[in-house]
């Protein structure tokens, strides 16, 4: 059973803030995929399976289904527009741990959007949401990817082999984790 407190809106900035995804998000969610397909088909397996803006409505509608309690998307928004996705997956409340995904814009990159948008969800995660451990698994040699993490104190755990099926073939995957007094620590 799932004791979260899911927090419709997570200010981040002034220009940037966190709101659970819904399937309202799903025609301008696809738009930003189909834009930048080529860009996060790189590193992220699931560009493939969008090809309509039906395909991002099904999977938000199954994120936000009442009935999920393993899963907490959020739509990231910069200057009142959606630039990516933050949330996360494999909710276990038993052992009090999950996994953070994300991805953003291929145009908004370098701009730190990303790594402030994770740390107010670990604020959030180990706050409201209770939980002790948070994971995150970025393709081994994404380095963007990898420096949210590293720049957020996660520890390198070590690598998943064959942890993704992507583009025709396996890759590798670093595995980070931040434990709530780590995280308290900063």
């Amino acid at each position: 059973m799932r004791i979260s407190f899911p927090s419709s809106q997570i200010a981040v900035a002034d220009d940037l803030y966190l709101r659970l995804a819904s399937p309202d998000d799903a025609f301008s969610l696809y738009q930003l995929i189909d834009t930048h397909r080529s860009y996060l088909r790189e590193w992220l397996p699931f560009v493939d399976f969008s090809v309509s803006a039906l395909d991002t409505k099904a999977y938000l509608r199954a994120v936000t289904d009442r009935k999920n309690d393993s899963e907490e998307v959020y739509v990231i928004l910069y200057q009142q527009d959606i630039a990516g996705i933050v949330g996360f997956k494999g909710i276990d409340m038993v052992n009090r741990a999950a996994e953070m995904g994300y991805w953003l814009s291929g145009d908004l990159q370098g701009l730190g959007l990303m790594r402030r948008s994770c740390k107010a969800l670990l604020q959030h995660a180990f706050g409201k949401m209770g939980l002790h451990r948070i994971q995150i698994k970025t393709g081994v040699g994404n380095l963007r990817s990898s420096n949210i993490p590293q720049k957020l104190g996660f520890t390198l755990e070590g690598v998943q082999r064959d942890g993704e099926y992507l583009n025709g073939r396996f890759h590798d995957l670093e595995v980070y984790s931040l434990l709530q007094p780590e995280f308290l620590a900063e």
